[in-house]
């Protein structure tokens, strides 16, 4: 059986977040703050909130692909960009990596990343874990 959208809780969705298609820095921040809500949400996220999610994703990621240059940078450049692109700090990665003391060896380039590490790095910025990834 499969469950229906239900199209006026999905327009309200849509009514309070207004997504489209990126053009800013704040509208990029705007945009991945409410991913931020949503995910927060885990598994209580209703079926709207999922297709809003997706959206929003598809948007973000559309944008960043654009203004951010990152596909030629090795996965500790693209780590430490990302990072520094959102003014944050090695304690903000303890989640990630378990402990201060690997967020900083894999930050100064000292530990390779696992595959491990590349996915939980992935959701944390919400972008491709394979951007982690040693080729």
């Amino acid at each position: 059986m499969t469950i229906a959208l239900d199209k006026a809780i999905y327009a309200r969705l849509l009514g309070e977040v207004q997504p489209k298609v990126i053009e800013t820095e704040a509208e990029n921040e705007f945009y991945l703050a409410e991913v931020e809500k949503l995910m927060a949400l885990g598994e209580n996220l209703t079926l709207e909130q999922e297709h809003l999610l997706r959206l929003l994703v598809t948007l973000i990621e559309e944008f960043e692909s654009q203004h951010y240059q990152l596909r030629s940078a090795t996965p500790h450049e693209i780590l430490n960009e990302l990072v520094s692109d959102r003014q944050l700090k090695q304690k903000d990665l303890i989640p990630v990596f378990g402990s201060q003391g690997i967020a900083s060896e894999v930050l100064h380039g000292k530990r390779a990343i696992s595959k491990s590490q590349a996915k939980a790095l992935g959701a944390f910025f919400h972008v491709s874990p394979a951007l982690f990834f040693d080729l």
